[in-house]
């Protein structure tokens, strides 16, 4: 088995030691031993730091992701979660888009005051919604 100490792990997956100590605290990985202080990991930690990696891009909490790895070390996934959160990022997407787009014409709008602007007005509206009548 490769090892590779904790100096080699945060360059080359690019995290700093103390993220790596944090994550092993969590249980997200797992130290193999030892070489005087340094923390030695398996090889194939650096694959298990990416699919941290990529559940946090996605929005996941540690602990989502924690319960998404399986002890063997892959990924022990559930589809219906991953489901839920590309809703949820479909939601989120929509209303960052609504909001791009009434920034935009807010700062080209040719009302001279834009609490005269129905479209401004439209976007007020939408932000003093509850998050769940958003979109409608």
């Amino acid at each position: 088995m490769i090892t590779l100490d904790i100096a080699d792990v945060a360059r080359r997956s690019g995290l700093p030691p103390s993220t790596l100590r944090y994550y092993e605290e969590k249980g997200l990985v797992r130290s193999v031993g030892r070489n005087g202080l340094r923390r030695l990991f398996a090889e194939n930690v650096l694959e298990r730091l990416s699919l941290i990696a990529l559940g946090q891009h996605a929005g996941f909490s540690l602990d989502e992701i924690g319960g998404m790895l399986s002890t063997k070390g892959g990924p022990d996934i559930d589809r219906a979660q991953l489901m839920a959160k590309a809703d949820e990022l479909d939601r989120t997407i929509r209303h960052l888009t609504a909001m791009r787009d009434g920034l935009r014409h807010a700062a080209a709008c040719p009302a001279p005051n834009h609490m005269q602007c129905p479209t401004f007005q439209r976007l007020l509206r939408h932000a003093t919604r509850p998050p769940r009548q958003r979109g409608k």
